[in-house]
């Protein structure tokens, strides 16, 4: 993510507390699933692997 990427956000009409929010929740899922993956984690059986 860019500083652009951020001033694209606030001209759409995002606030920054959205953006900061955004940001903690893609960082989030981001976390958890490198952890999940470094665990060995087994996928759901309703989830397919990813390609």
């Amino acid at each position: 993510m860019t500083k652009a990427d951020v001033q694209q956000l606030g001209a759409a009409g995002w606030s920054d507390l959205q953006i900061h929010d955004a940001a903690q929740v893609v960082a989030y899922f981001n976390y958890v699933n490198r952890l999940a993956d470094g665990l060995g984690v087994d996928l759901e059986d309703f989830m397919q692997p990813s390609r």
